[in-house]
């Protein structure tokens, strides 16, 4: 029976839109589910504040009356014009293990972005960077951390097949939390703070983190302003990601770095994993989904690397090498053994430089696909 393409019009079809995956992934080990309610939010125009600046169109896949695909295509008009290109970009994309899905899935979004005048698209991206992004090519048999896609690796295939190539990889590492920090590295880091005058901003709770949230993300805006497909995060982005996150914070793993001013320079937040809490929630917070979150976050032996940046200004001066040490310091003090590091491109060095005092293996590997047309 042919494949049959819908496109999501209605608030029904958005939630099976997001759906979709818990189906797919049903047996799965390693996929981690997100809140349903959240993906409502990213996904619908009314409640993104990125639709501010950004187009999007949905497209279901059924075979047989059963759905057997999905794909979103997003125009993000800054980052055309920040950059120079023009080109659209595919998110949410899953898919069964069927090349008539897949084709007819990515045909949807190439059409679309030509009849927009676009010379072609790429991905997986979402609206901005605090979307999950990259397509799993190496590590399906790990568990990912809760900002992370999973996919199985026929994924991958299909990808190739439809004539995308490989423009960037973003690489994650493993730790050991507890490993001592180098002698070496502590001795760098005293000599950086007291060279500069520098301060380590310590808190006690997330009352006292809230008031310095805007100013991390203005910070993670400046840092990340030239890497691959980054457009900074709008006032309205900036309040919007502050109340979907910060409130999860945990003080002990969360470390800034100011200047003399009480300016923050740089930053790095860090949480206890959520990924199996996440499996067990199975995408909903009510009714017992808090409490799997809740056990998490009190009682883990795992931590996930979520964002850190630095200033410009302040960038090659060790200030990555500071804040990690203290964050180990914590990793010990409260027993953590394992440590994910956040997705890094591979292109970025000096952020992945940050890590070459310390013992690590690559985790996962994800790629951004691009096809010209």
């Amino acid at each position: 029976m042919n494949v049959t393409l819908r496109e999501v019009r209605t608030n029904k079809d958005l939630k099976r839109f997001i759906k979709f995956p818990f189906k797919l992934f049903e047996n799965s080990a390693c996929w981690v589910p997100p809140l349903i309610d959240s993906e409502y939010l990213a996904l619908h125009k009314d409640k993104n504040p990125a639709f501010e600046y950004c187009e999007a169109r949905y497209w279901l896949a059924y075979r047989e009356d059963k759905i057997a695909g999905r794909i979103a295509g997003i125009l993000n008009h800054r980052a055309n014009d920040k950059w120079g290109t023009r080109l659209m970009r595919i998110g949410w994309v899953d898919f069964i293990d069927d090349f008539e899905v897949s084709r007819s899935l990515f045909a949807a979004v190439e059409d679309w972005a030509k009849e927009r005048g676009m010379q072609g698209v790429h991905g997986p991206l979402g609206f901005t960077d605090m979307d999950n992004e990259g397509l799993l090519v190496e590590g399906f048999d790990k568990l990912p951390t809760i900002a992370n896609i999973y996919n199985y690796p026929y994924y991958v295939t299909h990808f190739e097949q439809l004539a995308y190539e490989k423009t960037e990889d973003w690489i994650q590492y493993i730790f050991n939390a507890s490993q001592p920090i180098p002698d070496k590295v502590q001795r760098i880091n005293q000599l950086i703070l007291q060279k500069y005058n520098l301060q380590i901003l310590k808190f006690e709770s997330v009352r006292e983190i809230l008031p310095r949230a805007r100013e991390v993300l203005e910070v993670l805006n400046a840092a990340f302003v030239n890497l691959y497909g980054f457009v900074s995060l709008t006032d309205r982005e900036i309040e919007y990601y502050v109340k979907q996150y910060f409130s999860f914070i945990k003080p002990e793993f969360v470390c800034f770095v100011a200047d003399t001013t009480g300016k923050i320079i740089g930053f790095a937040i860090t949480m206890p994993s959520l990924s199996k809490a996440m499996q067990k929630a199975k995408g909903r917070m009510f009714p017992f989904g808090f409490i799997h979150l809740l056990r998490a976050l009190r009682k883990n032996d795992t931590i996930d690397l979520y964002l850190n940046g630095v200033l410009p200004e302040w960038q090659n001066k060790g200030i990555h090498s500071i804040y990690h040490a203290e964050l180990n310091k914590a990793y010990i003090r409260n027993n953590i053994t394992t440590a994910i590091s956040n997705p890094q491109l591979e292109s970025n060095v000096n952020a992945i430089a940050a890590w070459k005092s310390y013992e690590k293996e690559l985790y996962l590997r994800r790629r951004c696909y691009r096809k010209m047309f």
